[in-house]
Formats: structure tokens, sequence, C-alpha cells
């Protein structure tokens, strides 16, 4: 744009008021075309500002290093900086610092909010006294795992929050998922975070929990600095405050509050999220597919199943958890391993599986061949084959017995 013809249009404007467009041309050297163009723009046309320079600017990388990478505030930086022939105010840095911070937030925000399958954020609830019918006081921790996309959430009952804890609860949130999220977001927690080499924003992550990211293929983030408050989160764990409480006095056991928290977390995946204004279930069934699939599991119990010992009595049965399960009776004295998943007991003697048990609320659970073979060897072993067989379904199956075939 030739500015000499636009200021004289303007100076011209103001002193006669109407323009002759062809003189203004030949005055000009342009055509008439560009004068009326000038003309219909004039008043329109916006000034960019003038770019000032702040005294912050040659500054303004140590303010940010300081700040993201060791959480400086802004005075000590303000003092900071001073040292370094800063001669500005102490309000200009404040102001860059807020500005920053917020710009930061707003991309952590937007980040968490989008792409599906990208990104799933983990917190604990922790410390929580709950009450049973008889006064009994339990305090609980609750594993929360939440995806960014559908806010479908994975909520576990625990009794601490070791390590070993935390792989398991995520081992059962990707099993609940069907998949593993490409990121997950954790707090500064110590499970994750190797303290001693970590920085504000330079953070060191623990090496046992990067080999366990790495098998079970996600990566870590955490969310210091600009930790992203996001609504499905923090409306999710004010909800389990809220509604567990009314369950104070109940309840008689660990497990049938822990049953109370799997109904709530179904109930709340069921509802509509205040962060999307829909239901995580329906929203989740979009949000599969990117989900990257489930590693080989095995892999992962490695991190969390320790193999216990459990010896074999003389009844031939091993006692896991108050409950007794059968085993073949050519076990007993023997030492043998379980690994429980979900709602099945497995039983190992060194490598190899024995038997597969299903959970139950029952005191006593037998395979029925190893009643039959445990009754022969020892309360019945005068009896013909028929007559045990005829005794364990008139009296086993009557008795508080969970007998599997």
């Amino acid at each position: 744009m030739r500015r000499d013809v636009a200021n004289q249009i303007n100076l011209l404007r103001e002193e006669f008021g109407l323009l002759n467009k062809s003189e203004l041309a030949r005055r000009f050297n342009c055509d008439r075309r560009t004068v009326d163009r000038y003309i219909s723009n004039l008043g329109n046309e916006t000034r960019k500002p003038r770019e000032s320079k702040s005294k912050l600017d040659q500054f303004k990388e140590i303010v940010i290093d300081k700040v993201d990478n060791y959480g400086s505030k802004s005075m000590a930086v303000f003092k900071f900086i001073q040292k370094k022939g800063y001669d500005g105010g102490y309000q200009t840095v404040n102001n860059f610092i807020k500005k920053h911070r917020k710009s930061e937030v707003k991309k952590a925000t937007i980040r968490f909010d989008t792409s599906p399958g990208l990104q799933a954020q983990v917190d604990w609830k922790e410390s929580i006294k709950m009450i049973s019918k008889h006064g009994e006081v339990f305090e609980i921790n609750i594993f929360l795992m939440v995806l960014g996309y559908s806010r479908l959430k994975f909520l576990k009952l625990t009794t601490n929050r070791t390590q070993e804890t935390l792989f398991e609860c995520l081992f059962e949130g990707f099993r609940y998922y069907q998949g593993v999220p490409k990121e997950i977001l954790f707090d500064n927690m110590s499970t994750v975070v190797d303290r001693s080499n970590t920085t504000f924003k330079n953070i060191s992550i623990n090496k046992v929990f990067k080999y366990f990211s790495m098998d079970a293929g996600f990566e870590v983030i955490t969310c210091r600095p600009y930790r992203p408050e996001t609504k499905g989160k923090v409306e999710a764990l004010a909800k389990l405050v809220d509604r567990l409480t009314p369950y104070n006095g109940e309840f008689d056991t660990f497990d049938e509050l822990e049953s109370i928290v799997k109904s709530f977390n179904e109930d709340i995946n069921n509802e509509i999220s205040q962060a999307t204004n829909e239901i995580p279930k329906l929203r989740y069934e979009k949000e599969k597919e990117y989900l990257n699939p489930l590693p080989t599991m095995d892999v992962l119990l490695s991190y969390f199943h320790h193999e216990k010992q459990y010896k074999v009595s003389n009844e031939s049965m091993i006692r896991y958890k108050g409950k007794k399960y059968s085993v073949p009776t050519g076990y007993i004295g023997c030492y043998l391993t379980v690994s429980q998943i979900d709602t099945e007991l497995y039983i190992y003697f060194n490598q190899d599986l024995i038997v597969c048990h299903q959970i139950s609320d029952k005191i006593l659970h037998y395979k029925k061949d190893h009643a039959k073979d445990i009754l022969l060897s020892d309360a019945l072993r005068h009896y013909s084959d028929e007559d045990v067989e005829l005794f364990i379904e008139q009296n086993l199956r009557n008795m508080d017995i969970f007998l599997e075939e």
C-alpha cells in the first residue's frame, strides 16, 4: 500500500471534504481505481499497534526457566533477575508469569480433553474411614483412573497405596477398559516419580515404574507444573466422598464394601458427565477403538504378583483369604502357589496348573473329584466308589460348601 497516497488523501479529505478521484490519480501518477480503493478503505484501516520493547524482554527466557523447571515464585524471580541487570518493576514480572502460567494450563487442559484414546488420568482418594454395622472402622483408599475423552472411570478399593498396589490397579483398569491409553497422567506420587532426582519440571520417573509402562505400552506424563484440574476427575473424587458416606453402618465385611464401590463405579459411568454432557459409557464406545491393545498380561502380573506358598493340609486343602480350596490328595504336605484373577483362583505346583476354583462366599470349596478322593482316603475309605458318590450327592451338596464338577 502506498502510504504517501493514503496520507495525502486523508489530509485533502479533512481539508476539502469531497475529492476528485481523476485529479488525485493524475497527481499521484496511479490508476483511478487505486484512488477509489483507498478512499473506500479510508477510516476502516486498522493501524497495527507499535511494538514496544519491554525491559523484561531479554530476561524472559530466564524467568520461564526458573518458573517451569524449579517452581520459583514471582518475587524470587524478580529479585534474581535484578542481580542480572533487570531494572524494571516487580509488577511487570508478576504479570508476565501469570500470563505464562495461564497459557500453559490452557495447553494442558486442551491436551487432556481431546483425542480419543490419547490419555487417562490417575489419582487416589486417600484415607477414607468407613464404619461397618458392628462399629469396626475400615481405613481405605480408592484408586481412580479416568479416560480423558469419554470420562469413563475405573475405581478400585485398596488398603494401601504401595507401588505393587498401583501396578495391580492399573492392570485391572486396562482390563476394564479393554485397552491401554497412549499416555497416563500421574500426580507427583512417590510410586511413580524418583523424587531424589526430580526438579519442579524436570521429572525423573522411577525405574521400575518406567519398565512397567514400557511393558504395558503407555507413556508416563506427570502433571507438575500446570496441573489441569479437569472437571471429570474432580467431579468423580467429590462424588466418592458424598455418595459413600451413607453406607456407613450398612456393610459387614471388606468384600461387601468393595461391592458397594464397584456398584458406585457403574453408576457414575452411566450418568451424564458434567464435563462432556454425555454418558461416559456411551461416549466410551467411540473411544475404545483408539486405545492401544492389551499387552501380554502375564508380563504385567510379574510386577505385583509375588507368589506366596501355601502348604496343603491333611484335609488336602489350602487356606486362601480365610477360605479353603481343595487340591488332589497327592499334594498333601506340599507347598503350592496361587494366582487370583477376578473371581477365579488358579493353584500351581511349581509352574504346573493343578486346579482352578471359582471364588465364592462359601468357606469350603471342593472339586467333586477331590472330595471323592479325600473321602476315600480317610473317612469313607471302606466305602465303594458308588457309595461315596451317593454320600457326596446327599450330604455335601446340602452343606454350606461350594461344590464344583
